[in-house]
């Protein structure tokens, strides 16, 4: 007589992208996975500061659409995506200077400004072993 053992996967959410090689959560890649970011808003306007930035933009964006025409906008998203992609190395902090510069950022003074000093970011690791993993190699 032949026995025969079935394993069935029960899918657990928050498991996140980066799934090792056993089907264990890679924990220091993609760190701890958290239980609050897939609960619901707790308050109706929670949301709604949550998306304020993107509200803003698109009504900037239907303001100049208005205004200049339909190529206004498209030009400017345009810069906002190739701002984006300008980064350093995955081992360097990055201050996306260009698109602060973009959006208007650049003369405001905010949270992030003073508390987010990249000395004390935990954001350190082996520069060859990021950029390994970065191009793939890993």
């Amino acid at each position: 007589m032949q026995t025969e053992l079935f394993f069935c996967s029960v899918p657990v959410t928050g498991m996140g992208q980066q799934v090792g090689p056993y089907g264990v959560q890679d924990t220091l890649r993609s760190g701890f996975s958290s239980v609050k970011n897939e609960l619901l808003p707790s308050h109706a306007l929670e949301l709604s500061e949550k998306n304020f930035q993107l509200n803003q933009d698109k009504m900037n964006f239907s303001t100049l659409r208005n205004i200049q025409g339909l190529h206004a906008p498209l030009k400017l998203q345009m810069e906002y995506r190739a701002a984006r992609q300008i980064q350093r190395l995955p081992f360097l902090q990055s201050s996306h200077l260009a698109l602060d510069t973009l959006k208007g950022n650049d003369e405001s003074i905010s949270f992030e400004d003073i508390l987010n000093d990249p000395a004390q970011s935990e954001m350190v690791g082996e520069p060859h072993i990021m950029m390994e993993y970065k191009l793939g190699l890993m």
